[in-house]
């Protein structure tokens, strides 16, 4: 849906024009739309509830598409006030404000963090499509608010895993360090793999045993 007060016309050609952009910038990019070829058949919306402006962002191997309307299922939603994007675009610490602010996330976090990564790599200006079509101030806005969703959230993002860490590890105390739970998967595995074996080796008896009975 389009923000209240725009043509829904001109934001959908705006979104149009942004997505010819970041197109063009994953052109540049081999390596960047290799990789967002990974994420092909997942939907991350981003939705702003006020302004009411919903945008989602599918990712194709040929091409990625950015669409202002779309009924299917989501795979990461991000939802928020613009003022709740507009302070994550510019927080100093955006991992505090993720914690602290009202944005919410739905779904799968981790596309959405690599999803990230690869945009906000791309040397993409947010703002000259959107501002050819929509003018400064609405184009300015909805750049702030998708580049808060789509791009700025990178560093927020490892910053808030890397602080949510070490409040367990060190002031909750709930989980063992990260290499004492590898080691303990991987003498799991290991014990998995053996007793896969001994079954197969108690199955082969048993036949043996059926067969020498017969």
């Amino acid at each position: 849906m389009a923000a209240a007060g725009l043509d829904p016309t001109l934001t959908t050609a705006a979104l149009a024009a942004l997505e010819a952009a970041l197109n063009r910038a994953l052109a540049l990019d081999p390596a960047g739309q290799r990789h967002l070829a990974g994420l092909a058949g997942r939907t991350f919306a981003i939705e702003c509830t006020s302004p009411v402006v919903h945008v989602y962002l599918q990712p194709g191997a040929e091409r990625t598409r950015l669409l202002g309307y779309y009924d299917g299922p989501v795979t990461t939603r991000v939802r928020g006030s613009a003022s709740d994007f507009a302070e994550l675009a510019g927080a100093s610490d955006p991992a505090a404000t993720l914690i602290n602010g009202n944005l919410v996330l739905q779904g799968d976090s981790a596309p959405l963090i690599e999803l990230q990564g690869i945009i906000g790599r791309l040397d993409l200006d947010w703002e000259a499509p959107l501002v050819n079509v929509l003018g400064d101030v609405a184009g300015h806005q909805l750049a702030q608010f998708l580049r808060a969703g789509f791009s700025a959230g990178t560093a927020a993002s490892s910053s808030l895993l890397r602080q949510l860490e070490e409040f367990i590890h060190e002031e909750a105390r709930l989980t063992p360090p990260r290499l004492e739970v590898e080691d303990f998967y991987g003498d799991v595995q290991a014990l998995q793999q053996r007793v896969e074996r001994l079954q197969s080796r108690l199955e082969r008896l048993r036949k043996r045993i059926r067969s020498a009975g017969q």
